[in-house]
């Protein structure tokens, strides 16, 4: 079979990574030559994700294509998928989670559980909702990765808020952050990983590291697994999807927002998990038996990012110090360039000792750095 990737980021890199392990044809739709994935895969394609007749003029010869990034032009994935070409996820799935404004209303018309929400065209139209904060402000389209996403407490953050289309949404009282994978294939079965407890960095609002599976109480988890499937089930549609979600201090638990790919929440399935959330979409690219979910071991992963203050040529500081490490796999994305906060790579720890987890965690948070090389 000849698949297609839009976008040849990190996921792109992962997902060709496993790719080898099956007769398949790869090709990757990137703008940029010297991207992650560009000399994993068997074709490479230099054009825009966004742009329709770059997409279509990739797809059109292709028999399935997939995407690393939600940022693709949808018209073009809905006419090749007229014209027979499998598109993993649906673009109509991809179209309402691709707005932040259509996916909560999805969520709300579905009886998914989603905080309090609102929507406003502009920042002015905050005005109206004082009454409302403290919220999050989440642009429509557009935000990605921690960006596109404003915390407002009182009326003096109304200076930070979004002069676009956007939600906001009623702030949750957090115990927990958790992520849950499901797979989907043609005929309609089913594959759910463990749940990953995320932990962000507040001033990045990136993921700063995880644990799977997460220690939550079993009323939890049959709510967070019974909704995560609910969300796949009403989107009607073949992939994979990452579905994270608030737990709040009455146990009760709230759909934040769904991914229609793999995702950095499952990152620690490479090594942690039988089936990885990469090898999990092949199968279901290629039509084959979904794989086995369950945890190995118990795993984290923590980001590895670019430090403040260093913007060049790429220099892994204490990369030595962590390799040397009994369980702990270094994944380096390939990326040459640094800046502060951009993710360049990530690190698993496998251990059953949930203690030991957040202890080798927080030593290589603070072993390993990206800086610029010379700086």
């Amino acid at each position: 079979m000849k698949a297609g990737i839009l976008g040849g980021g990190q996921l792109g890199r992962m997902l060709l990574q496993a790719a080898i392990n099956y007769p398949v044809e790869t090709y990757v739709l990137e703008n940029d030559p010297a991207c992650p994935a560009a000399h994993l895969c068997h074709h490479f394609v230099l054009g825009d994700i966004r742009d329709f007749d770059a997409v279509y003029n990739f797809g059109k010869e292709l028999d399935v294509i997939t995407i690393e990034i939600e940022a693709v032009n949808v018209d073009a994935l809905e006419k090749l998928e007229s014209e027979g070409v499998k598109v993993y996820p649906k673009p109509s799935a991809i179209r309402v989670i691709n707005n932040k404004i259509l996916q909560k209303e999805f969520y709300y018309s579905h009886g998914i559980p989603s905080p309090e929400f609102v929507t406003t065209q502009n920042a002015e139209g905050l005005k109206d909702y004082l009454n409302f904060l403290p919220a999050v402000h989440k642009l429509a389209s557009g935000g990605y990765d921690g960006r596109g996403v404003q915390m407002l407490v009182t009326e003096k953050d109304l200076d930070k808020a979004f002069d676009g289309p956007a939600v906001l949404e009623k702030r949750v009282n957090i115990k927990q952050e958790i992520a849950i994978i499901v797979a989907m294939n043609d005929k309609g079965e089913t594959a759910i990983y463990p749940p990953a407890e995320m932990l962000f960095d507040p001033l990045l609002n990136q993921l700063d590291f995880q644990i799977s599976p997460a220690l939550v109480p079993d009323k939890v988890l049959w709510k967070a697994e019974a909704f995560a499937l609910k969300v796949i089930m009403q989107l009607n549609s073949p992939g994979l999807f990452a579905v994270e979600m608030f737990v709040d201090n009455n146990d009760e638990v709230w759909v934040n927002e769904t991914a229609p790919r793999v995702h950095n929440s499952g990152h620690h399935t490479i090594e942690g998990n039988y089936s990885s959330q990469f090898d999990m979409l092949w199968r279901v690219l290629l039509h084959y038996p979904l794989g086995h979910t369950d945890a190995i071991q118990s795993s984290a992963i923590v980001n590895v990012v670019g430090a403040e203050g260093h913007k060049g040529l790429a220099h892994y500081e204490g990369l030595n110090e962590v390799l040397k490490l009994d369980n702990v796999f270094v994944h380096l994305y390939g990326k040459k360039e640094t800046k502060p906060g951009r993710k360049m790579g990530h690190v698993t720890i496998l251990s059953n000792d949930r203690q030991e987890l957040i202890h080798q965690a927080n030593r290589i948070k603070h072993v390993l750095k990206v800086v610029a090389k010379g700086g």
